[in-house]
């Protein structure tokens, strides 16, 4: 009995310390029904030696066109995870339309994880984006490629993918423009 009352207790202390050092399950665990689990920003780039595979991706836009990695080899590419109703995304929204104007040669694809394409083209109007974004609340296809890879673990995520196909650095969270702009470039000097 008090072997059992002893491993439950340490069992408690050891979950609440885990979730105590994870601000993401924090926020989950808070139950504030703000709708979404934000990122902190924090910004993880990869070394080509510690690259995984490249990945391939496929969706619908919101105009009903394909979008595949496969149409994007050789291209820079920058994908941004997001949905209308999230409010990191809106604030970030005006910086990565800059970046796009910023960086011509660079292609950027938004996937839209919960939305309408009805909303999603609403949103893109209201920010004047003007690249595609994927359609992923139905299927989930391409927030799956990515899993086991570099997971988007918030909404909204910024992936900067190589020429060959490879993600060369993620950010959780909104992005800060100066630093997505570096990411960028190291990954267009590469």
């Amino acid at each position: 009995m008090i072997r059992a009352l002893i491993a439950a207790a340490t069992a408690v202390a050891l979950l609440t310390g885990c979730s105590a050092n994870d601000p993401l399950a924090a926020q989950y665990k808070a139950g504030d029904n703000k709708n979404y689990i934000a990122g902190d920003g924090t910004v993880t780039e990869f070394a080509k030696s510690n690259r995984g595979a490249a990945v391939k991706w496929s969706g619908i836009s919101a105009t009903g066109e394909e979008l595949s990695s496969k149409n994007l080899a050789g291209v820079i590419t920058v994908m941004n995870f997001w949905y209308a109703g999230c409010a990191p995304c809106r604030a970030e929204a005006p910086d990565l339309v800059a970046l796009q104007e910023e960086f011509g040669n660079v292609q950027f694809i938004g996937v839209n994880v919960r939305d309408s394409a009805e909303t999603s083209m609403a949103f893109e109007k209201n920010f004047d984006i003007t690249w595609p974004s994927v359609i992923d609340a139905k299927t989930g296809s391409v927030l799956l490629a990515f899993t086991g890879i570099v997971t988007p673990q918030a909404v909204p995520t910024t992936i900067v993918i190589g020429k060959d196909g490879k993600v060369t650095s993620r950010v959780i969270g909104r992005i800060d423009k100066s630093i997505l702009r570096t990411l960028i470039k190291t990954a267009v000097y590469e």
